[in-house]
């Protein structure tokens, strides 16, 4: 009896580690191109509230899928000088069609079991788990991170090593994001912010959720003259809340600009310089360097149709906008819904149909008076 039980176990072992291997990276990406309609885009006074029209087509090539639905397994190739870009791809591939993960990032220095946590950010991590039941909510420590993204990125060692070098928490708060997104997708939200709703209805009926893969909120929509000296961006995309499914191209466009701008930076011995410079957090891993890249992606002729086009799509397009507008696989949510009571740029009240995330605002890493932004003189 002792025999056939070992041998009962080492069946069921066998079978489990078979499982393992055959599911580990074996799906090769379905690569779609996404085809923006510029000629969809007008100069009028309504411009802002029009859908962008888009079409869906299959590259040539790209898709490993068969009949009914199959992938084939992806070979194994040696990715160890491959350039990084191409590694990431590897590693993250991008399915389109997938459903949105439901994962809930945070990050802080405690997690809610630490009588440390912070009873003022009791009530908004809350929300979060009470909005989305059965998502897996987790709140990664700096020690988690660390592990975490071992295990996520032991085949990139220049994104650890980039991680790693970063001198400030928040550069590395920041890297952390955009990092967990790409391997794992889901939703980021930092953790001083309330869950209005429930992201299932971020997304209008209209609107196929097998064919978006990111859904990003505007920040700032400045109106007045000296925005610049408020904000780095005349249109800010927020990053303080981020939808995607794992692997997305701005995701990993981003991730590899942080990593080669880190370590550049490390080689020159320039990089210890961010610890004394609040401004280039922003540009270096915050909402300008993410800014520029979402711009970057929808106007890359690799992923969209510029020939249709009147000019590259820019912060025109966005500003004033009330509802959620669609670009290829990317919605851009309002400012309302990521911003809601702000009291300026448009933003409507938290009551708003439209008010999806609130966020306190908490900036613990900048000067106290850099902290809010000044209202507009009148």
């Amino acid at each position: 009896m002792l025999t056939c039980r070992r041998a009962i176990g080492a069946a069921v072992v066998f079978i489990i580690m078979l499982f393992l291997v055959t599911h580990s990276h074996s799906h090769e990406p379905t690569i779609k191109h996404l085809i923006l309609k510029h000629g969809s885009l007008g100069n009028d006074a309504n411009t802002a509230d029009k859908p962008l029209k888009v079409e869906l087509t299959p590259t040539g090539g790209g898709s490993a899928r068969m009949g009914g639905g199959k992938s084939v397994q992806k070979p194994l190739v040696d990715m160890k000088r491959a350039p990084l870009r191409e590694k990431l791809a590897y590693q993250f591939p991008y399915d389109l069609e997938s459903k949105f993960p439901a994962y809930i990032w945070q990050t802080w220095k405690h997690t809610p079991a630490s009588k440390d946590f912070g009873e003022l950010l009791r009530p908004a991590e809350a929300s979060w788990s009470e909005k989305h039941p059965g998502f897996i909510h987790e709140v990664i420590t700096d020690q988690v991170a660390v592990h975490l993204l071992r295990h996520l990125y032991a085949s990139v060692p220049e994104v650890l090593q980039a991680y790693h070098a970063l001198p400030l928490p928040v550069l590395k708060a920041d890297f952390f994001r955009y990092l967990i997104l790409l391997a794992r997708g889901g939703i980021y939200s930092d953790i001083d912010t309330h869950a209005l709703k429930s992201a299932i209805d971020w997304l209008p009926e209209s609107v196929p959720k097998d064919k978006i893969g990111l859904v990003i909120g505007i920040e700032a929509d400045p109106d007045r003259d000296d925005w610049a000296q408020w904000y780095s961006r005349r249109i800010q995309f927020c990053q303080w809340t981020i939808q995607s499914k794992p692997g997305h191209p701005v995701l990993l466009e981003v991730v590899a600009n942080i990593t080669l701008e880190t370590l550049k930076q490390l080689e020159s011995g320039k990089l210890d310089a961010f610890r004394t410079k609040t401004g280039g957090v922003i540009e270096f891993t915050g909402p300008a360097v993410w800014t520029d890249v979402i711009f970057d992606y929808i106007n890359d002729p690799r992923y969209f149709d510029m020939a249709t086009g009147k000019g590259n799509i820019t912060w025109r397009e966005f500003t004033g906008m009330n509802s959620p507008k669609r670009i290829g696989d990317v919605v851009v949510l309002p400012i309302t819904s990521f911003s809601p009571g702000v009291g300026q740029m448009g933003a409507k009240d938290y009551n708003d149909p439209m008010a999806f995330v609130k966020h306190e605002f908490e900036g613990t890493w900048k000067p106290e008076n850099e902290r809010h932004i000044k209202p507009k003189k009148r």
